[in-house]
């Protein structure tokens, strides 16, 4: 496999595809729209084969362990299962996605069955004014529905909240009391400074020691090891519920990220904090490929984590 030359001995392991820049919700993090505003990207949808014969090309090359697949809204993407499928028969079983679950309820059982092994399902409240608060939408109950027709399918779930200071900071507790009451792990998130946020991150900063001073009000917890290359860090309360916090201004995870980004015009991304695509057409020789790769692990962070000014719609959470 490809030798990559970084100071921090990092490699590229798992694939991140963002599959389109289309989202069904408006969430404030993503987007500075308005209300009645669905983030629409007017561009055809790149075709399944085009996303596997990159896969193919990088796998080759990197002996890829994960692929998650991402938006936008992926569930939006109208060859997903094409895509699960294809990169399953390509010897990569660790088939992820990360969706807002607006659509999955119907979706669930057939993504399931085209391989998919989990699924992180962002959800900012349980409280439907909040919800609304945060995505533009309303029907709050159509995410919760689809959380629950994912784990009857059998897909390992986890969900994704996005905590912001003055927005949904009060949503900490009954986030993590909803997900222990259906026995699924439970990921905070400091806001990123991204898109119309980068510069601007830190007036809604709600820190790692906010989020667990909040919930040391109503728990005991203690920090579980953190796994190579993990994004968050965990803990488990006293009644059992495991929840993680991806602190990405508190406590980064750049020195060990083995992450790799495609978008859905061909170009990989060896770091959100790098918003300069490098163009891959997957009609390269290994030696070019090799040389875009070595340039996408040029971009990677040493150590601290500072957002770009591209979107997250882009390029996917």
């Amino acid at each position: 496999m490809l030798e990559l030359n970084d100071k921090y001995g990092r490699s590229f392991k798992t694939l991140r595809v963002s599959l389109l820049s289309t989202c069904n919700l408006g969430c404030i993090y993503c987007t500075m729209g308005s209300e009645d505003e669905i983030t629409v990207d007017r561009k055809p949808q790149a075709s399944a084969s085009s996303f596997l014969n990159t896969i193919g090309k990088l796998h080759a090359q990197l002996g890829l362990k994960t692929i998650r697949f991402t938006g936008g809204e992926p569930l939006l993407y109208r060859e997903l299962t094409s895509v699960i499928k294809g990169a399953k028969k390509l010897g990569i079983d660790d088939l992820k996605i990360t969706s807002n679950g607006f659509l999955l309820e119907r979706m669930a059982l057939e993504l399931k069955e085209a391989g998919l092994r989990s699924i992180n399902i962002s959800l900012d409240a349980v409280d439907g004014d909040t919800f609304f608060q945060m995505t533009r939408r309303k029907q709050l109950d159509r995410t919760l529905r689809g959380i629950e027709e994912a784990i009857n399918a059998g897909l390992e779930v986890k969900i994704n909240a996005v905590i912001m200071k003055g927005k949904n900071d009060n949503q900490v507790l009954p986030l993590l009391n909803y997900a222990s009451k259906m026995n699924i792990p439970i990921r905070f998130l400091e806001v990123m400074g991204m898109g119309h946020l980068f510069g601007k991150g830190d007036q809604y900063l709600f820190t790692q020691q906010n989020m667990l001073d909040v919930i040391a009000t109503r728990y005991d917890v203690i920090r579980l090891p953190r796994k190579p290359s993990s994004t968050a860090n965990y803990w488990q309360t006293n009644q059992g519920g495991v929840f993680g916090i991806i602190a990405n201004d508190s406590e980064p995870f750049c020195k060990d990220c083995n992450r790799l980004r495609l978008d859905a015009e061909g170009n990989i991304y060896g770091c959100l904090s790098n918003n300069n695509p490098i163009a891959v057409s997957g009609d390269e020789d290994s030696i070019q490929l090799k040389d875009k790769l070595q340039q996408a692990m040029q971009q990677k962070q040493s150590l601290n984590f500072v957002g770009s000014e591209m979107s997250m719609m882009h390029i996917g959470g």
